[in-house]
């Protein structure tokens, strides 16, 4: 296995490394490759747009047809003068 140094990490930074591997009852060490694996674990998918990113979430239940209604002649407008 490799190993990596990192360097001019901040105190806060560290401080909450450690406060983090305490509550999770791991070393500062494990905890950082937890977090890095974490991180790099998830695939990054290619950004879409909003209507492609709903439209493959809906494809995937099978998707719904809907009736369309007839349409009608548009209706006289209404007098409110009196």
């Amino acid at each position: 296995m490799a190993s990596m140094t990192i360097r001019n990490i901040d105190d806060q930074l560290k401080t909450r490394l450690r406060m983090r591997a305490a509550s999770h009852g791991r070393s500062m060490e494990d905890e950082a490759r937890d977090i890095l694996r974490a991180a790099l674990s998830t695939e990054k998918r290619p950004s879409s747009n909003l209507a492609a990113t709903i439209r493959a979430r809906i494809s995937q239940t099978g998707g719904v047809t809907l009736e369309l209604q007839p349409r009608e002649p548009i209706r006289e407008s209404i007098d409110f003068g009196g």
